[in-house]
């Protein structure tokens, strides 16, 4: 383990610059919105602040003033990458190991408006917070052959909280990080005891899986919240997932684009960002640092793209997307819905009556007024209530870790 520092050299700076200097942008139809994809208006706004208004030095700045460490991980068939990470330990003897796992268009960045109250003992827990750059991502390095699917991601953060001396943990995830923490659960159970997600990929209870619940989900109506659900459901399958179309099938070719061009990479993340919250009130410097973070990364932002395709491609070994969307019976899981996530599942939580059940052993449950895809920087308070809930007392996953508090 070693400190580590950003340092964007001035020549990728001064690159980035020229770049925006001379872009060309397509023109746009009268009326066209955001149904068409990101507006002309608002993507030559951000590019003309990006080249001379946006301060990186100063953002970078904050970033190094979060606990930045890296380490080489060894990830079998591959080797050893180079992993960044923030790792925040918390004083109180009552903490629990944590790993935060981000996904795509996401980052490390999204834990961090949850660190000081991750930090702090409230209902007689803390939390001592691992947050890497997942590999191919950020300040970390990525592999440089094929292969490199859900296992392989598990087991870069596994190794990495083993290396701290985590040896039982738990976890908070959503976007791949749904994926990736469920099939650490499925690699790890001696680890990874509990799990809590934003993101619920799950489907629909079977008579012949879960019989209960499949015969509640026959005999409850659908709540007005649960038709507004399946909607945003119905929206992103037609309307909002062309990314994962290309990003799963030819990730190469889209790179060329979005590593060449500043501008279509701004746009291409910009759609996201704005179309997959809840009206989140987006700074330009909040959107221009999530870009630069892709823009500046150590493997490029044609790597991110990747696990895409290698999620649904690679040598599976027992994990793949469809296994982590089924039944983990040895991790506890805590489940939260957003009403703007999008994959919204019916819910009735007086009884229990929740698609996401059909995960796993669900021990806690919290239904959001506000917030969708990246609930963590959109509503981090309510994240960090949820992990309480679960995890201090009262919760059924109080001290479920064993003690296992590092310092």
């Amino acid at each position: 383990m070693a400190s580590y520092q950003i340092s964007v050299p001035d020549e990728r700076i001064a690159t980035l610059k020229k770049k925006l200097s001379q872009a060309t942008f397509p023109d746009e139809l009268d009326g066209a919105a955001w149904d068409y994809g990101a507006p002309l208006s608002d993507v030559k706004r951000l590019a003309k602040y990006w080249e001379d208004g946006f301060d990186w030095r100063k953002q970078e700045a904050k970033l190094n003033a979060l606990p930045n460490f890296h380490d080489k991980v060894s990830v079998d068939g591959f080797p050893a990458i180079d992993i960044h990470y923030l790792h925040q330990p918390s004083d109180s003897p009552d903490a629990v190991p944590l790993l935060f796992c981000h996904g795509w268009p996401g980052s490390y960045l999204e834990v961090t408006k949850m660190l000081a109250g991750l930090k702090q003992s409230s209902n007689g827990v803390s939390f001592h917070v691992v947050a890497p750059s997942l590999p191919n991502f950020g300040w970390s390095e990525g592999p440089k052959k094929t292969g490199f699917g859900l296992k392989q991601y598990a087991e870069a953060n596994h190794r990495l909280m083993k290396s701290l001396g985590y040896d039982r943990y738990v976890t908070q995830g959503g976007d791949w990080g749904f994926y990736i923490t469920r099939a650490m659960g499925l690699l790890y159970p001696e680890s990874v005891v509990a799990s809590h997600v934003n993101l619920l990929r799950a489907n629909p209870p079977t008579w012949t899986k879960n019989p209960l619940l499949a015969l509640q989900h026959s005999i409850q109506p659908y709540s007005e919240r649960d038709r507004k659900g399946l909607e945003r459901r119905k929206w992103f399958a037609e309307e909002g997932s062309g990314y994962r179309a290309l990003q799963s099938t030819k990730p190469q070719t889209i790179g060329y684009a979005l590593t060449d061009s500043p501008v279509g990479l701004l746009s291409w993340l910009l759609e996201k960002l704005h179309d997959w919250t809840d009206s989140y009130p987006w700074t330009d410097d909040e959107i221009l640092t999530w870009v630069s973070i892709y823009y500046f990364s150590t493997a490029g932002p044609a790597a991110s793209l990747r696990i895409y395709y290698e999620a649904t491609h690679s040598e599976f070994s027992g994990v793949s997307r469809d296994r982590t969307q089924q039944w983990i019976g040895t991790v506890k899981l805590g489940l939260c819905h957003a009403p703007k996530e999008l994959t919204v599942v019916p819910f009735v939580i007086l009884i229990g009556l929740t698609w996401g059940r059909t995960l796993g052993p669900v021990v806690f449950e919290s239904q959001k007024t506000k917030g969708g895809h990246f609930a963590s920087w959109e509503i981090p308070d309510e994240i960090v209530g949820d992990l309480r809930g679960m995890f201090g007392k009262g919760g059924k996953c109080y001290r479920i870790t064993g003690g296992n508090s590092k310092l």
